[in-house]
């Protein structure tokens, strides 16, 4: 039976889900308040890490192994370069967790890697420069994904499938009516047989029942320039960098370019905001820490000691993550015929083709073979943390 699916939320997660649905021959209406691969959202600014040494939890692999088969098909489907192989390199002391954790995947589902010494990682990849007690593994299939291009992919994947996609539209208020669900928007309202939520930093306020405690983050992205003297780095892997003390950067080579700039940025070290209270304004203080820590790696980056001067462009975006880190993945627990998926920021955007893929399941056939029990949001760990608060 042909079923009416809506997906609320055009970003990189509902794009996907927008497609996969309406591959499968699903009559789909996507609904999107901003335009086509915005950026008010978690979805831009040009690349996002994608790997499979998954230091957070090997329990992620399965998932990484079809996610990057859809990478692939997605690239082929349309001629977009949605992401490219470079490599990466995770750096820090032997018991981080961004290197321990890596090489604990690596290990357990026999991915390509190698394991550098502090004084061999400048040999390899020059330009690189971490302490002496330091140490990496590198992980060969790593690379970024473009997320503008991604989500533009996925959309037009879904256009050429039938899906009626439509933007500029704000969602107000959804609800199960119990044979149907009915999507309230500031244009009027919208019946279906199915739903699906992709909500991103609006989780809080679409998904308010679920009470998975997500809190939204601001976050900024920064491009620099290089030191004269400084390698190029067009060629050089993406990297992640822990301290002693557990503070982590990511970031990536020049991938268009020197006049490009590398892109550099905390992981995790946001403060509270929410899409209506988000400062996009980026600040000469945060700029100058930003210069200064991702130096502890590759003292080549800027022209400039003075971050003002050093840096190209910068950008905000929004993080919107659980208490536990772990995703939101599931069928609605008190609504069979709704699908959600939240909570992805920091590590998400790399799993975008195959959620596509699990909500179209879930959607359409009530479950799936992927192995998503650890994003239930019936999960003790995430039901004890959240025990008491209102989202």
């Amino acid at each position: 039976m042909n079923e009416t699916v809506v997906v609320i939320g055009l970003g990189g997660m509902g794009s996907a889900a927008a497609y996969h649905l309406a591959s499968r021959g699903a009559t789909v209406v996507g609904l999107e308040r901003f335009h086509p691969a915005h950026d008010r959202g978690s979805s831009h600014g040009g690349s996002r890490i994608i790997r499979q040494a998954y230091f957070e939890d090997p329990a992620y692999v399965p998932l990484l192994l079809r996610a990057y088969e859809l990478w692939d098909a997605l690239g082929a489907d349309t001629g977009r370069e949605v992401h490219r192989i470079t490599g990466g390199l995770y750096a820090g002391p032997e018991t981080s967790v961004t290197v321990d954790g890596s090489l604990r995947a690596a290990r357990e589902y026999d991915l390509r890697h190698d394991v550098l010494g502090a004084d061999e990682i400048p040999r390899r990849f020059p330009g690189f420069a971490p302490a002496s007690d330091q140490i990496g593994v590198y992980e060969h299939l790593a690379g970024f994904a473009r997320p503008e291009e991604t989500v533009r992919a996925h959309l037009e994947l879904a256009e050429r499938a039938g899906a009626d996609l439509r933007f500029g539209i704000e969602v107000l208020d959804w609800a199960d009516t119990g044979d149907s669900v009915r999507v309230t928007t500031d244009q009027g309202v919208v019946h279906a047989d199915r739903l699906v939520v992709c909500p991103g930093a609006w989780a809080p306020e679409l998904l308010a029942d679920l009470k998975t405690g997500i809190r939204i983050e601001r976050q900024v992205m920064y491009w620099f320039d290089l030191a004269p003297t400084a390698p190029r780095m067009d060629d050089s892997p993406i990297y992640i960098h822990e301290t002693d003390v557990g503070e982590q950067i990511y970031g990536f080579p020049a991938i268009d370019g020197p006049d490009g700039g590398v892109k550099t940025a905390f992981f995790r070290k946001g403060v509270d905001c929410s899409p209506d209270t988000i400062d996009r304004v980026v600040h000469g203080d945060e700029a100058q820490a930003m210069l200064d820590r991702v130096r502890r790696l590759i003292p080549g980056v800027g022209s400039s000691d003075d971050a003002a001067s050093a840096m190209l462009h910068a950008a905000t975006c929004m993080y919107s993550t659980t208490p536990d880190h772990d995703f939101v993945i599931a069928r609605h627990p008190r609504h069979e015929r709704v699908a959600v998926a939240c909570g992805f920021s920091g590590h998400g955007f790399k799993f975008v083709p195959v959620v596509g893929e699990i909500l179209a399941d879930l959607v359409l056939e009530g479950t799936t073979r992927h192995p998503i029990g650890i994003f239930d949001p019936r999960r003790p760990a995430l039901a004890a943390q959240t025990a008491g608060m209102g989202t």
